[in-house]
């Protein structure tokens, strides 16, 4: 394996294939010798290299003797799908933040640029058997994240993965499905139309060369991926032990944005959700509170307010003699004035003002609240 660039290429599809994803010695090896230099120690003679047992890397010789890196890139640009290494204009250099647990390399399905897209993206993750609510917010997120031009990420899992990638889909927008295997094999087999729509719209990426099975621990370190990937990670539905969680700490730890939607407190599938918003997770209930997050200066959220009513109109002095009068009967203007902390000629002033818009009337001597402003008043006053 020698030639430059095309020869590192090489080099690191053939490690794909050796290597499990997130590997943090060969990582360290890969950084200190060149991808080529652990390719050929992996295929020659020789004894371990640092950090592995002999068991391991006799174990490691074993899956290099049956890797066929050309084979693999033929079946991937059959199948539509590239590859991209560290330093290719293509690369999302926020995936360097992962340091020796850094993808070796990335095989990616679409015709978008990953780097691009990445830019402006957020993944939102959650439970496989999620809730009828949990699938609504998720698409409901996901849809308005899209129509804001924001890049969905997920793991195209079923449940609240999938009503993530199909709610940006819907929206018209862009999504990306980040894979624990082949991404010329769709997992799991019931998301094969999923994925290949979100392949022909957005792009389906993964560590691992064409063909190959997911495994557990494949899904928990490809998660990593998806939180060093964007600009913030929202978990919509999670149990103590959910996978979503590991994505929300990696996230963490990467210094990346981590939000969570609130669910019932009855509800185990928020009780890992709930864990997060106590610890430095934020509470988001709409895309515009998760672009407000992680967007830029001036993408705001709009202001959450209850209806406004008549009386929230009224100078600052005409709504204290207002809240003065009693709920039934008439007052007097000193004792008016004595309750809205005034003079009383001011008070008289204002309860002028307020017979002018149809909150009190004068009784002799006394004044009292209008019907419809007794009901209003109650209605402010017990908001029940």
């Amino acid at each position: 394996m020698t030639g430059g660039a095309d020869a590192d290429l090489l080099a690191r599809v053939f490690l794909t294939r050796v290597v499990e994803p997130g590997d943090e010695i060969a990582g360290r090896w890969v950084r200190d010798l060149g991808a080529e230099e652990v390719a050929r120690r992996l295929r020659g003679p020789g004894g371990p290299l640092p950090g592995v047992s002999g068991r391991r890397w006799d174990g490691m010789r074993a899956r290099a003797l049956r890797a066929e890196p050309e084979r693999d890139l033929d079946v991937a640009r059959a199948a539509g799908v590239r590859f991209l290494s560290p330093g290719d204009g293509e690369w999302p250099r926020q995936l360097d933040d992962l340091g020796h647990a850094r993808p070796l390399g990335l095989w990616v399905r679409g015709r978008a640029s990953l780097r691009m897209w990445a830019l402006r993206s957020v993944a939102v993750v959650g439970a496989r058997a999620c809730t009828e609510y949990g699938a609504h917010m998720a698409a409901e997120l996901a849809a308005g994240l899209a129509e804001r031009g924001w890049v969905v990420v997920s793991g195209g899992a079923y449940g609240v993965d999938g009503a993530a990638h199909r709610g940006a889909l819907g929206a018209g927008g862009a999504t990306v499905a980040v894979l624990a295997c082949g991404v010329d094999r769709p997992y799991p087999p019931g998301h094969t139309e999923l994925i290949t729509r979100i392949a022909a719209q957005g792009l389906v990426v993964g560590e691992l060369p064409p063909g190959d099975h997911p495994t557990p621990s494949r899904f928990v370190l490809r998660n990593r991926v998806i939180a060093a990937l964007t600009r913030g990670t929202v978990v919509v539905e999670a149990a103590h032990r959910s996978g979503s969680l590991v994505t929300a700490r990696a996230a963490q730890r990467l210094g990346r944005h981590t939000m969570g939607v609130p669910g019932p407190a009855t509800s185990g599938l928020s009780a890992g959700v709930h864990e997060l918003l106590r610890g430095e997770a934020v509470l988001v209930t709409d895309a515009a509170e998760v672009v407000e997050l992680v967007g830029g200066i001036g993408e705001l959220a709009p202001d959450r307010r209850g209806p406004v009513l008549p009386r929230d109109l009224l100078a600052p002095d005409a709504r204290r003699v207002l809240d003065a009068l009693p709920g039934r009967g008439a007052a007097r203007p000193a004792d008016i004035a004595g309750g809205a902390q005034t003079t009383e000629d001011d008070a008289v002033a204002r309860l002028y003002e307020l017979r002018a818009l149809g909150y009190v009337e004068r009784h002799g001597d006394g004044w009292k609240l209008t019907r419809q402003a007794m009901i209003s008043v109650r209605r402010d006053r017990d908001p029940r």
